[in-house]
């Protein structure tokens, strides 16, 4: 069985990941920004570590805390959608354009960085940046894409550092891939999606447990496609 470090799991897609990863038999480590948020983790037998992903005094005591355990696959999926309801560029804010950079990409570069060392010491050596085929510049172009402008931009943003850094850890013969995890009825996708968050993350793990060195980089779907960037 395998170790998973999920980052954001104390509801949604993150808890459903944890839930369904026990289930199989495999060890969790799931992250919850405040301490009340983690007893359904609990229950299920996770363990639970605070952290704010984009906070770099809070990842650096994770690290300590975590004192050199193998690892092997991280999944961050902490993230944000500050403008839900910005339908145009001129309606978001600078704060919302703020806080979708600092948490949907600064917090996966700081977590995949601080655990690379972890990954190491793994079986699998995995990454995987929950991202969203909103941050598709090709997909935005083709569907002549208006507003949301902070987490398009942010998804988008993600998908490069997840190709940067896919190009250093594969010197560390590690691999990062950036999954879009579908149109999922969770808090942040809201009622109208298609996808239960049961159906999401069964199709999600299944997929990843498919990935070898040959996706590291890669922009692909919760059923294993290739995404547009």
């Amino acid at each position: 069985m395998a170790t998973y470090f999920i980052a954001g799991a104390s509801r949604g897609i993150g808890l459903e990941m944890a839930r369904q990863l026990r289930a199989g038999g495999h060890e969790v480590i799931g992250t919850v920004r405040h301490a009340d948020a983690g007893a359904e983790l609990k229950a299920i037998g996770a363990r639970v570590e605070l952290l704010d992903t984009a906070d770099e005094g809070s990842v650096q005591a994770l690290i300590r805390r975590l004192n050199g355990l193998a690892i092997d696959v991280l999944i961050n999926n902490a993230g944000v959608y500050p403008d839900r309801d910005c339908k145009s560029m001129f309606e978001v804010t600078t704060a919302q354009m703020m806080e979708g950079m600092r948490v949907n990409v600064c917090g996966p570069l700081l977590v995949t960085r601080a655990l690379a060392g972890n990954l190491e010491r793994g079986g699998r050596k995995l990454a995987v940046q929950i991202t969203s085929y909103m941050g598709s510049i090709g997909r935005a172009m083709a569907d002549n894409a208006k507003g949301n402008l902070a987490y398009r931009s942010s998804k988008a943003a993600l998908n490069m550092v997840n190709a940067l850094m896919a190009h250093e850890l594969a010197e560390r013969g590690l691999s990062s891939v950036a999954v879009h995890p579908g149109w999922v009825r969770t808090e942040m996708g809201g009622p109208e999606a298609p996808l239960s968050v049961e159906q999401a993350v069964g199709r999600i793990l299944a997929t990843v447990a498919t990935f070898t060195r040959a996706h590291n980089g890669k922009f692909i779907d919760l059923d294993g496609r290739e995404l547009p960037w």
